[in-house]
């Protein structure tokens, strides 16, 4: 698939207190057939992230319409698993509600954070949710110790089918920590409890320490995986894969075309893509620089 890209979108800048800086993980929704939804994680000054949304035309995401107010979803109650900041997993109607699985962290005194994952549900169309309980629907297990973080979620024949990443160690990279972590599947009837543990996907290349956020989608050949990847000598960049089962994956790296560009946004960064097809075209959205400390833009898929 050819991706031609379209620019920068949104670069926040101290536009209030929970809005002052980067734009992490952006996830689109389908709104209505004009409307783009990018629900995302904004920091504040300290760090912190709170998930709100800006709102794009579907025949030109270069448009903003409108920038949320207020978070969304905002940090939760001190003492609890998402008191240090929360950012996007995935977001789906499920019957008439919005499902939003979100990773959340909390910090610890002898490691960096710990991310677990929570469900967060509207009913009001994506104005704003409410989360379903205050401790992790995917909570810590043997293979997740300081992590299990769900990114990419598909309801298919009655059976939320789940994609995440295992936070199982850390690196000590120019004296600073880093998580590691892979991709694993796992599956739940009801979207809310899961087993302790789930199928290895795609695990590192012996120059990589971490891989994660896995977005997946259905295609005529089976599932293809976007995700993004860290080496030992830190070039965090994004991959591809596909599979005939959603399990079994085989990586493509060379088959994802977009590259850094020369300069602008995503010059030095280009992570964490996710797509949303729409009337109008495909789009790709995408961080830049510093994990969307430098904001998010998108692509178009080129037709051949």
């Amino acid at each position: 698939m050819k991706w031609k890209k379209k620019g920068l979108i949104f670069c926040p800048n101290k536009e209030n207190e929970w809005m002052d800086n980067s734009v992490l993980t952006p996830q689109p929704f389908l709104l209505n057939e004009e409307t783009i939804r990018v629900y995302a994680s904004f920091r504040d000054k300290l760090g912190v992230g709170r998930i709100g949304y800006i709102d794009l035309e579907a025949k030109n995401p270069s448009k903003i319409i409108k920038i949320s107010k207020n978070p969304v979803l905002d940090i939760g109650r001190n003492g609890m698993f998402d008191d240090n900041g929360v950012i996007l997993g995935d977001v789906l109607m499920v019957e008439n509600k919005i499902y939003m699985y979100y990773v959340a962290f909390q910090l610890a005194s002898k490691v960096k954070f710990l991310a677990f994952s929570g469900l967060a549900i509207s009913n009001d169309f994506g104005e704003s949710f409410q989360r379903l309980q205050e401790f992790p629907i995917l909570d810590r297990s043997l293979e997740g110790l300081f992590g299990r973080c769900i990114h990419s979620v598909i309801y298919e024949g009655g059976i939320f089918k789940v994609w995440y990443s295992v936070i199982h160690g850390w690196e000590i990279i120019n004296n600073i920590f880093y998580p590691s972590y892979y991709i694993k599947y796992i599956e739940s009837k009801d979207g809310i409890n899961f087993p302790l543990s789930g199928v290895d996907c795609i695990k590192c290349n012996s120059n990589e320490y971490r891989i994660g956020r896995p977005k997946i989608y259905r295609t005529e050949f089976g599932y293809e995986m976007y995700y993004t990847s860290d080496t030992f000598l830190k070039e965090y960049k994004s991959g591809y894969a596909i599979s005939d089962d959603g399990v079994n994956w085989t990586r493509k790296d060379e088959l994802f075309s977009l590259k850094k560009s020369n300069d602008g946004f995503d010059s030095q960064m280009l992570c964490y893509p996710t797509i949303l097809k729409t009337k109008y075209a495909t789009y790709m959205f995408y961080d830049g620089n510093g994990m969307g400390k430098d904001g998010f833009g998108y692509a178009e898929l080129i037709e051949e």
